[in-house]
């Protein structure tokens, strides 16, 4: 069954794969012209509380002022609200240089299209639940797994993709890499329900080279779009980025043959501008992928499939458990949502229930 044998209200509701629309920072703050020492940019390299960020004077290594930790922490007592990392991955940042050249962090813009999850540090639906964003303001989001070595696990990815649909990120990209491992015909039926739904799903393997040129067209040719690469360990996004651009070097590892899991190769978050144009985020491996500010009863509306039948259950508020005149257990038993995605939607729900306090 194709995308064009589903419902109309399915299919009319379906992501079609097409070309972001580039992102522009809300509020972007520019430099006054009458002090020098106040520059603006965009933050391009994240480690361990030092952030390297563009400017039109070059790059520089920054630190957040005292003065936006202060208000942040008054604004969380004042308010109860969850913690938020305050400077994340390609934001738009107003900083004073000193004279070392260094410069301080004094104003953060509005973010548009935050992908995000729960801190492990921390508990989903708690008090102390806090924020860690991958990145901000981002144009794509391009979620790699590999066809084996490690195996693709259907559940992470549909926590991927819940986190996208949470950010309202206008392009979400599956990428399956190392197909050269396993035959196409079962790659390409392991992933099918993904792209009956509507999200495009690209077959890609940095070893024989297969694929690169969609990916990279995906990636490039736009000198302001802003893509994030990111997904679990050892999937080989490192291996992706060093084969579409020669001369980058990222280091890569094996996955572990004892665990079968990947090991961290990326320490940090970094943009990486494309020789033909455009910005990629490189990110460390996420393990886990839990979703933030999901609250249980609106989970449906991020599984895109589910959206259609969600106004036609019987009960304003279903669970698409057991209660009588759901409409989404309905299409689940005609064939119209998969079997494995309802099942991911259901685990994924109960996890959240048990951690959310009401």
């Amino acid at each position: 069954m194709d995308i064009a044998t589903l419902p109309i209200e399915v299919q009319e509701t379906s992501r079609e794969a097409v070309s972001p629309a580039i992102a522009q920072p809300v509020n972007p703050v520019p430099a006054p012209a009458q002090n020098e020492k106040i520059v603006t940019g965009r933050v391009i390299r994240s480690q361990s509380g030092f952030f390297t960020v563009e400017t039109p004077a070059g790059l520089v290594t920054c630190q957040i002022s005292g003065k936006i930790k202060i208000g942040a922490q008054r604004a969380k007592q004042r308010q109860g609200a969850s913690r938020s990392d305050l400077v994340a991955l390609n934001d738009t940042v107003t900083l004073e240089l000193d004279t070392a050249g260094k410069g301080t962090i004094i104003k953060v813009a509005e973010r548009q299209h935050v992908l995000s999850r729960v801190s492990r540090e921390s508990t989903a639906g708690t008090s102390a639940e806090s924020e860690q964003i991958i990145i901000a303001n981002t144009d794509q989001a391009i979620f790699v797994f590999s066809a084996a070595n490690p195996s693709p696990n259907p559940r992470s990815i549909d926590r991927f993709l819940v986190c996208a649909e949470k950010a309202e990120i206008p392009s979400i990209v599956i990428c399956i890499n190392k197909i050269d491992l396993v035959k196409r015909e079962e790659v390409e039926a392991m992933f099918e329900d993904y792209r009956k739904i509507g999200y495009q799903v690209l077959l890609v393997s940095a070893l024989t080279k297969e694929g690169l040129g969609g990916l990279k067209t995906l990636l490039s040719g736009d000198a302001n779009r802003v893509s994030v690469f990111t997904g679990p360990s050892g999937v080989g996004k490192s291996s992706l980025l060093n084969a579409m651009q020669e001369g980058l070097k990222l280091e890569t590892n094996d996955v572990s043959q004892a665990t079968t899991k990947g090991r961290h190769t990326t320490r940090f978050s970094q943009l990486i501008k494309m020789n033909d144009g455009g910005y990629v985020a490189d990110t460390p491996g996420l393990r886990t992928m839990v979703p933030w500010d999901v609250e249980p009863d609106e989970l449906d509306s991020y599984f895109i499939e589910m959206r259609p039948y969600v106004e036609t259950c019987k009960f304003a508020d279903c669970s698409h458990r057991h209660e009588p005149g759901c409409a989404i257990r309905g299409a689940v038993e005609a064939g119209h949502i998969s079997e494995e995605r309802y099942d991911s939607y259901l685990r994924l729900r109960d996890e959240l229930e048990e951690q959310y306090i009401y």
